[in-house]
This record gives structure tokens, sequence and C-alpha cells, in this order.
């Protein structure tokens, strides 16, 4: 008598796709991570040694508070402005790394908010193959649909990176 095999406890979790992790394992270049939190977006650079990971580096998008962002408007850090602007920073402190993205179980939808920080990145100098065809479209990562206020502050973060 055959048994089905039990899904692992993460997957049944919904926190780990091991055929997409194993992919990532075997590229074999390290990881650039995003996550998003209920305030903000998390993105680590993660190097992979026989399935240990090690975490190099970490940035949230919280440093934006530091470069101009407004603490009136702290639940904002995580819109599409706000994530391609912390891809910006952190492809600046990343340098001339080759990577690959991990999106996690995030469902990957073309425009969505990962797919702004992965702009981020890739107009941050980061090498990274990404298409075109997923990113956000210029008006949503300039703000064009929030309010005036919001826009004003993005423009001044863009300028102190600058």
């Amino acid at each position: 008598m055959v048994t089905a095999r039990k899904p692992k406890r993460r997957r049944k979790e919904a926190k780990t796709d091991y055929r997409k992790r194993m992919i990532l394992l075997k590229a074999d270049k390290p990881r650039i991570v995003i996550r998003r939190t209920n305030k903000y977006f998390i993105i680590q650079l993660v190097e992979s040694s026989e399935a240990q990971d090690k975490v190099v580096k970490t940035l949230s998008s919280k440093v934006l508070l530091d470069h101009g962002w407004s603490k009136d408007s702290i639940g904002s850090l995580k819109s599409v402005p706000a994530g391609y602007l912390t891809g910006k920073i952190f492809a600046k402190e990343l340098g001339d790394t080759e990577c690959i993205i991990d999106l996690g179980m995030v469902k990957t939808i073309f425009g969505n908010r990962a797919f702004a920080v992965v702009k981020g990145l890739v107009d941050g100098g980061a090498k990274i193959s990404a298409n075109e065809k997923v990113f956000p479209s210029e008006e949503r990562i300039r703000g064009e649909h929030l309010k005036d206020d919001i826009k004003t502050m993005i423009s001044k973060v863009e300028a102190s990176l600058k």
C-alpha cells in the first residue's frame, strides 16, 4: 500500500516553496530577499552555502525617515514609491554584486509593490536581470496617484539620493 507524502510544515504554513528555493540555491549567486511587513519593506542580501543562509546586508524602508520622509506619513513606508526608493538606496549600498531576486511566497502580479522594489534596485545600479514589463508605471512610482504632500515628500527624498 502506497501512502501519500505529507507536506512539509513550512509549506503548509505557506512560508516556503521548496521547488523555488531549490532553483534559487542552484543558481549559486547571492539573493536579494524582498519582504513586506505590515509597516515596512525589508530587503536583505543573503548568501547560501550548502543550504545554510547567511544575511550579509539588510535594509528597511524605515531608513527613508533619515532621507526626508515625513514622520507623519510613516504608514506609507510600504507604498509603491517607498519600495522604489528603498530599493534604490539598497542598490547604492550594494555596489557591483550580481544577484538574483527572491520574492518568497509573494504573488507575482505585474506592477505590484515588490516589483517597485526591484525597479528601484535596477535603477540604483544593481546587476539584476528583470523584465521591464513587470515594473509598475512611472506615474505610480512617482506617486502621482497619492496626495500632493506625499508627492513633494517623495521628490525631497529623491533629491537627497542624488
